[in-house]
């Protein structure tokens, strides 16, 4: 049996147990397994390790309601129970991967979205191909967080090429942790709006997800795992070689990635440009394209990339003909 004490601060406690302390009460009736207790201002949970996460999950909710709102009612404590209860069973709208820690639904919102989540579902490795907000990575993220929810791999894993200049960090001060987190960040803000803080520090103490540079991937056979490799433009193409071969039994795979952003030395190819002529054509391996159409971001993030390629395609032609570009 595993045990967790929750200490509220700055909370008039009638108002948010409710009389009688029925709202915690509410509680314990949806987890008849588990045990919870209120002494004071401190909530202790005993029970197994899924249960509890999922208990802290509900009273950090209703922590996060009563400071906006002063109060907890027994509705509101309901709704909350109902809302862990249907991100745990995936439950809800058509189409949903996987649902928000605020309530919201994560799912593909255009053609070339849906078109990626249909071709992870019928292949094992996936290449998804294009700019900077077209939620390839987001959608990409989700999904590998609904697979592990729905038990279909063991563990998560999602990396990337730590490139400013090769992958030399030496330069950054810090740790090696500290050097390595401002390349992985925008995957931690991903699973921050997917997983719940708790559950997902739970995961990662227990390397049920592993975020980590692509150097570390060397070596390793990865079984049973949803396995990301995220902008996959700045690998070499020995590196691609190397992650793509450390794919084990019952895996998945998805390699994201924009061609007209590589960031390596001008010596050095691109792997996923090389891996999408290679491959092309391998059974159970697939690529989707998105564009601008598909960008969620800003609106005027889809006018900058179509003024890019537009300028791209001026200048493709010009060298054609032989004139000079515009600079």
């Amino acid at each position: 049996m595993v045990e967790k004490l929750i200490i509220l601060e700055n909370i008039a406690m009638v108002d948010f147990l409710g009389m009688a302390n029925e709202n915690i009460k509410e509680v314990a009736s949806a987890f008849p397994k588990s045990k919870i207790v209120s002494r004071g201002n401190e909530i202790l949970i005993q029970g197994n390790a899924s249960e509890i996460i999922q208990i802290n999950d509900i009273l950090n909710s209703l922590v996060q309601h009563y400071h906006k709102f002063g109060k907890v009612t027994h509705d509101n404590v309901k709704s909350y129970i109902k809302s862990e209860a249907e991100y745990v069973n995936g439950q809800g709208d058509e189409g949903v991967l996987v649902y928000g820690n605020k309530g919201n639904t994560i799912k593909p919102k255009t053609a070339n979205q849906r078109a990626l989540v249909k071709a992870v579902e019928e292949n094992d490795i996936v290449f998804a191909v294009g700019p900077a907000g077209t939620g390839k990575t987001y959608i990409s993220v989700a999904m590998a967080v609904q697979a592990l929810k729905n038990k279909e791999v063991k563990k998560i894993i999602i990396t990337r090429p730590a490139v400013e200049a090769g992958e030399n960090l030496g330069f950054l001060p810090g740790d090696l942790k500290e050097k390595i987190d401002p390349y992985l960040r925008p995957i931690y803000d991903a699973l921050d709006e997917m997983i719940p803080s708790e559950k997902l520090k739970f995961y990662q103490e227990n390397r049920v997800i592993e975020i980590a540079p692509l150097a570390y991937m060397r070596g390793r056979t990865l079984n049973h795992a949803f396995i990301l490799l995220d902008e996959a433009q700045n690998t070499t193409a020995m590196q691609m070689k190397m992650f793509l071969t450390r794919m084990g039994p019952s895996s998945k795979v998805i390699v994201t990635g924009d061609i007209s952003q590589i960031d390596l030395p001008r010596n050095q190819k691109s792997g996923l440009a090389e891996s999408l002529r290679i491959l092309s054509g391998v059974k159970g391996i697939a690529r989707v394209d998105l564009d601008a159409k598909d960008v969620v971001r800003h609106r005027l993030v889809k006018e900058i990339i179509s003024a890019y390629d537009k300028h791209q395609e001026e200048n493709d032609k010009s060298k054609k003909s032989g004139e000079p570009g515009r600079a």
